[in-house]
């Protein structure tokens, strides 16, 4: 059922009641399917995307490139685990080119991801090098567009 996954994917505030309507089906078999999912991990989690710009929220975002070295037997996933395991870390990806992981972190100051980079993450064993760029401003994620388009002053054309 790739439909169901689709349709959860881009709003998981769809119920049960709402995916069967609109595929066509019983709502206890569209339960079963979803409960299957959630069991066998396909479904990891509901969340929401939150422009936290226009909150209160003072915070930054920031992407690092790390760069290291596999361990023998073990691979990346040994290092990822250390990686991942710290509460800044929202996401983690093993990556292709020029460097070994993307790790995508949040803090409340510049000063704070500093920190984290240079006392938890260079720090980890098989880490050998890292460049952290600060995210200045979202324009789309996770399939969300964050702005809205400009209209000029006549009203009738996107800048």
């Amino acid at each position: 059922m790739d439909k169901i996954l689709k349709l959860l994917e881009e709003d998981s505030t769809l119920t049960a009641e709402d995916l069967a309507l609109m595929l066509s089906k019983e709502v206890g078999d569209v339960k079963k399917i979803i409960e299957g999912y959630e069991k066998d991990g396909v479904i990891l989690g509901y969340k929401t995307i939150i422009d936290w710009d226009k909150t209160d929220r003072e915070y930054v975002s920031a992407l690092i490139e790390v760069k290291v070295t596999p361990q023998r037997d073990r691979g990346f996933n040994k290092i990822a685990e250390k990686i991942y395991n710290h509460p800044e870390v929202k996401s983690l990806y093993l990556m292709s080119g020029g460097f070994d992981f993307t790790v995508l972190i949040e803090g409340k100051t510049m000063k704070e991801v500093a920190y984290f980079v240079a006392q938890k993450l260079a720090p980890i064993e098989f880490v050998t090098s890292t460049a952290t760029h600060f995210v200045l401003k979202k324009y789309k994620d996770k399939g969300v567009v964050y702005t809205q388009k400009e209209i000029d002053e006549r009203g009738n054309l996107p800048l």
